[in-house]
């Protein structure tokens, strides 16, 4: 593998189809690509293993460790629900690099916005594909607006304009008027039966207008339109992230600065709580703040250990996956690997009591890696 890889991606999510035969460009910035695997390797089964150890090892720090592998059904955070912010953070801060680099090649706006659109667009219907049920061909099943790709697209798109529009004070302006804007609404909007400011599961106002806007479409708990802002902020946090990866300033001035304004975040996204919970599944504004802060001190972290401190080779196994991230996705939300995984130590599992989960959900996962290892050696990635 490359050991001198320096500076960012210029696409959101994979890289051109141009890397060396080693799989990686001498433009990527490593740390990028490690947490992006790093994030996914959990989507893709490592929370599954985490709950299998603690089932084959009881104890109250393994239940503990478990519990935070888990969504809270409402008011709260655990470590897991951070795995879609981190990702929608990442797409920020890829996004920044990625207008940096167009702006270089004196592309227009227009040309970079229907670029924009054609990918939120594949999102879309990717999201409809792999959560939506499109493939089912049933109305009556088929749910249009209940994909994690929806809110990435969403964010994705509005966070484009706002980037082309502003430099980085203009993009922290707007994301605060985002932000402040989706916390009046979620109190100000009436709900017919329910009143003003209530945010419990099926009487807010985000539910309301997605319900509005879907009628009988309308499924689950999480919320959309209304989200939208908060979305978009996700990923402008990262876009600022990024923007300040571009600076000329020294990578350890850099770093600094990285855990400086995650802390920063994490800190006015608790203070804000106080008044509006942290709640994933309304995506509120308090919740965006946290997670976000979060995410940029994982960012930072990795950038701190790859890129200034110069550890790489560590990361390699989350790379893997990170190169291939929107591939392993779709491929995990179609096919069931731990099916395939079986196949290999399923006479195995009632032979080893607790330890079944453990161990099937660690074959499913090797076997997903090893192919996109294989994509790895080949040089084949998806491209959005």
């Amino acid at each position: 593998m490359a050991t001198n890889i320096l500076q960012p991606p210029t696409d959101m999510t994979v890289s051109s189809m141009d890397a060396p035969v080693n799989g990686m460009r001498p433009d990527r910035l490593l740390s990028l690509d490690g947490l992006r695997g790093f994030d996914m390797f959990w989507i893709i089964g490592g929370q599954e293993i985490v709950r299998g150890l603690a089932k084959a090892w009881p104890s109250s720090l393994s239940t503990a460790v478990a519990l935070q592998f888990g969504h809270v059904p409402w008011v709260g955070l655990h470590l897991f629900d951070v795995i879609w912010t981190l990702f929608m953070f990442m797409v920020g801060v890829s996004l920044s690099f990625s207008i940096a680099n167009r702006r270089r090649k004196n592309e227009s706006h227009r040309s970079i916005y229907a670029h924009a659109i054609k990918r939120a667009l594949i999102l879309f219907v990717l999201g409809m594909v792999a959560q939506g049920n499109l493939l089912d061909f049933n109305l009556a099943t088929f749910r249009p607006f209940y994909s994690v790709l929806h809110g990435i697209a969403a964010g994705y798109l509005i966070a484009t304009i706002v980037t082309l529009k502003f430099r980085a004070k203009g993009q922290a302006i707007v994301t605060a008027i985002f932000l402040v804007s989706y916390w009046i609404l979620l109190l100000t909007i009436p709900v017919p039966g329910v009143g003003r400011g209530v945010l419990t599961p099926t009487g807010n106002a985000a539910v309301y207008i997605d319900t509005l806007i879907q009628g009988r479409l309308h499924y689950g708990e999480n919320t959309w339109f209304l989200s939208y802002p908060g979305f978009a902020s996700s990923v402008l946090l990262g876009a600022l992230a990024g923007e300040l990866l571009l600076s000329s300033r020294s990578k350890k001035k850099k770093c600094a600065l990285l855990y400086g304004y995650g802390a920063g975040l994490l800190v006015v996204g608790l203070v804000w709580s106080i008044w509006l919970p942290i709640i994933k599944l309304l995506w509120t504004s308090s919740f965006v703040l946290v997670a976000g802060g979060l995410s940029c001190l994982l960012m930072a972290t990795f950038y701190l250990l790859i890129d200034v401190l110069g550890y790489k080779k560590w990361v390699f196994p989350f790379t893997v996956i990170g190169m291939n991230a929107l591939a392993v996705y779709m491929a995990t939300e179609l096919f069931d690997f731990r099916k395939i995984g079986n196949l290999f130590v399923g006479q195995l599992l009632p032979r080893v009591g607790s330890w079944d989960d453990a161990l099937a959900s660690a074959a499913a996962v090797v076997i997903i890696w090893l192919i996109l290892y294989w994509m790895y050696r080949t040089r084949s990635f998806v491209k959005l």
